[in-house]
Formats: C-alpha cells, structure tokens, sequence
C-alpha cells in the first residue's frame, strides 16, 4: 500500500488505516480534492464539488476518530454521488439546464445512510441528462470523457461517477441503473458497477428514469469496495414505493467464499455481434471461469417484449415545467397512453416473478455470465455529431438493459482490455436476492486476473481534444459554470 498514494488506495486499504490511525479523514480528504483539481478539468466528472462541506464533515470523523468512535468501514472515506441523487443544501441538477438552480431541501435516503455510515460526500458527479443516454455525451455542464481516452465517451448514464472512481478522485460512489447507466460507464472506464436486485437500495430521493427500472448502486475499484458500499446503502425504506423488505446478508461474507460449487449459464444472444477485441476478452474470461466453477451451459432467458416503463419519468418532467424539448439541456418527453403503461407494467412484474424459476431453477444454474457491453467505447465527437445530424443513435442490441427488466442483481469487472488499451467489462448475474453469489464469483475472477489494479495512464498536462462547433452546440460545453 505504501508505494500508492493515498487517494489510489482501495476503499478498504483507507477505511484499515482510518481505523488503525494510519491515516485521518481530513487527509484522504485532502489527497481527493488535490486529484480532482487535477483531474477533474480533464475528465469533467464533477459538476459540484463540496469542498468546504467535505472538509467539516471530515474534521468531524476525525474527532470521533480520535475518540475512538468508527461508525462503519465507510468511516472519514470520501465518495461521490451521481448528480441525480438529492442533497440538501446542495444543488442537484441531473446534469439539466432546467434543474441547474435546483437545491433540496432534504436528502435522498441513500444520502441519509451514507451520513450514518460516516462516508464524506465530496461532490456531485456528472452525467447523462436526466440518466436518459447511455453516453454522458449530453450535458448542460459539458461531456464526460473517458480518462483511457479523452477524446471518447465514458458511457453513461452515469459516467462522472465511474470516471471519478477511475482517477481516484474518490474511492467509489453511487450511480443510478434504469438500463445499465452504472455497468455501462464501468466497463468503459476499467471499474466495477453493482446493481443490486430491483428494491433492494432505496430510490427516493432520486430524480427518476422509469420508477419501475430505476436500481441504485454502487461504483467502486475492487468487488469487495463495491460490496462494503453496498452494505451501507441496502435494506427496505418503508416510504419508498419500490423498495422491499427483505433481509439483508453480510455481504463481506462473501468476499473469497468458494465458487467451485456454482454452475453458469450462457445467454447466447448476449454474445451476439461482439466487437473482435470484447470477443476475444470473453473467451479468455469463460476459459477460466469454467476453470473456478462447475463450468457453464447455455440457457434461455423470458422475453421482455412490451416491458418498457418510459413513461414513468415524464409524470416527474411534467412536475418541474411540463414536456421538455429535446436538447442538452432538457429530457425526453414521453406520451403513453395508459392502458399500454398498464400492459407494460403488469408484464414487467410477470416476468420478475417467475424469472428465478425459469432461468436458475428450471435451467439448473446458479449465475449467468454474460459481456457486459458488445463494442468497444467511440468517440464523444462521433455522437454529438450523429445527435446533431440524425437524432438519437441507434445502437446495437444492449446487454444491460434486460437485467433491469428482470430486476436481477448483476455486477460488472474488468476484463481485460482491447489492442488500444480500452478497458472491456464481464457481466455476472445472480437470481434475485443472490447479491452474496455474484459478488463471491466476481471477486474470485477479479483476484484470479488483477485487471482491476490496471489504472489510466492519464499525465496531469494532458491536454483536453476541442469538439466542433456542430458537436459543442450538442452540449453544454459553453455554459459559463
């Protein structure tokens, strides 16, 4: 641990020397904010960043510190949350020009439980407007840029939090997953995003996509960072809507728990159309994986045809000014008629029910393994333009989304990465509550292959590409902050 520096630790390298007082709050504190005022000009992964209000609560740990007093392993260890997550005092703008002054008046509950838990919010991170695009191309505050390479996407929607976590800005934060906003931009950015089952992390407080899809979960460098966030932030809020009662392991548990006795599925269609370099990483990971377990077999999984829930969203956008345009600055607008919504809906919680039976049971595996996405990232340039010139782009069947239908707990880790150096993300999937499952065979492949200690050879000076006018004008690049 010596020869990094204490912002590139891992969650639980900081929250052992906090607790050994190897180390205080205020300096993982520090050591963040000096990585973000470097970095963050470059990446633009950050729309807010709480410095004054990190550095309190930070001086607070550190009295309780010095007393003794640990309220959790998150304890004094600084984390990011994604700009659609309310924060009272400060401003939550889900990267839109319409909530651009927009400042709660309370916390999200994931927000109340990390204050509990004695994390430091260091700031709001940037994103895909209103978590509507799979890119983080499309800001009022300007795209995020992949720190493998800036001038590509860091995909979305959630890709501040993801490029945060990849340049040690922080040492995890929280995202938001309606059809794979948290695993998208993770495999882009070389880092593990968890989803954990369909109302197990509360979402109120959070400015929804489609309540039905919505999922909020953690981003962070190592399965077993992603996995102590988690504990933090999991278990039934009983106002919210989505949220279940269900109890909630330990999760540490399963960090290095046996995995040989685990049989795998393979959905083929999910390996359909792979890039050359995602191929190639896929047959490499399944080689192993069925090395590590009782090997692997296809199977079938239930349609979810007539499953969407877009409209959802629309009712909070009506809320806050009526349909919005299209725009960098705006959402989507959505017209549903109701009794297609219903349809929708009462499908979605079909296939929700019975997906354990059809899928683990019945098929006789206890996980699926799957890419995480098929191609590799492009470039930030190349999807404005496409925005600017012919609309929403039209890409190739998703590997995240059907996970959110399904409401299963998935994580995505890193994979190895292509010819030029870009990271590429395996998807693994549990049945419903089998968050413990996944995470042990995801910590299992990612000790095996330590692709996960890669970081982005990104220099200090590197100089940030100019978009073109036509791309710039997609964006809120100009906006004076």
């Amino acid at each position: 641990m010596e020869d990094l520096y204490p912002a590139g630790w891992t969650l639980r390298q900081a929250s052992k020397s906090v607790r050994s007082r190897k180390i205080s709050p205020v300096e993982l504190t520090e050591a963040c904010l000096a990585r973000i005022q470097t970095y963050n000009p470059k990446i633009n992964a950050w729309i807010t960043v709480t410095r004054e209000s990190a550095l309190q609560q930070a001086k607070a740990l550190e009295r309780e510190q010095a007393a003794g007093h640990f309220r959790s392993p998150l304890h004094g260890i600084p984390i990011g949350l994604k700009d659609n997550i309310e924060t009272a005092g400060v401003r939550t703008t889900a990267a839109s020009r319409t909530l651009a002054g927009n400042v709660p008046s309370q916390d999200a509950e994931v927000v109340r439980r990390l204050k509990a838990a004695g994390a430091v919010l260091i700031g709001k991170c940037n994103m895909h407007v209103f978590a509507a695009g799979s890119t983080s191309a499309v800001s009022y505050f300007g795209p995020v840029r992949n720190p493998w390479n800036l001038e590509l996407i860091a995909g979305g929607s959630s890709g501040g939090s993801a490029a945060a976590v990849a340049m040690d800005n922080c040492y995890a934060a929280l995202g938001t997953d309606t059809g794979g906003s948290v695993r998208t931009p993770s495999a882009m950015c070389g880092v593990v995003g968890f989803k954990p089952t369909y109302g197990r992390v509360s979402i109120r407080g959070i400015v929804p996509l489609a309540w039905s899809l919505d999922h909020c979960g953690p981003i962070a460098r190592t399965v077993d960072d992603a996995a102590m966030v988690l504990q933090a932030i999991a278990g039934c809020d009983r106002l919210d809507l989505q949220s279940v009662d269900h109890p909630v392991p330990d999760y540490a548990a399963a960090i290095g728990a046996p995995v040989s006795q685990f049989r795998l599925g393979i959905p083929p269609g999910f390996y359909d159309g792979l890039q050359e370099d995602v191929a190639h990483a896929m047959a490499d990971a399944l080689a192993l994986l069925d090395k590590l377990t009782k090997g692997s077999r296809e199977v079938a999984l239930p349609s979810i045809l007539d499953t969407g829930a877009g409209s959802e969203g629309a009712v909070y956008r009506e809320s806050i000014g009526g349909r919005l345009a299209g725009g960098a600055g705006d959402g989507p607008g959505v017209n549903t008629l109701a009794v297609d919504y219903i349809r929708q809906w009462r499908k979605l919680r079909l296939v929700r029910r019975t997906v354990d039976g059809e899928v683990f049971r019945r098929q006789g595996v206890d996980l699926l393994v799957t890419p995480t996405i098929r191609e590799l990232p492009w470039s930030i340039e190349q999807e404005l333009t496409r925005l600017a010139n012919t609309g929403p782009r039209n890409p190739k069947p998703g590997n995240t989304r059907p996970l959110d239908d399904y409401g299963l707990p998935t994580i995505t880790v890193p994979a190895g990465f292509s010819r030029s150096g870009l990271p590429i993300g395996l998807q693994i999937s549990g049945p419903n509550w089998g968050e413990t499952s996944v995470l042990a065979l995801a910590y299992a492949y990612e000790q095996a292959t330590g692709w996960h200690n890669r970081r982005p050879p990104l220099p200090p000076d590197a100089k940030v590409p100019a978009l073109s006018r036509t791309a710039a004008a997609q964006t809120g690049e100009a906006v004076t902050r």
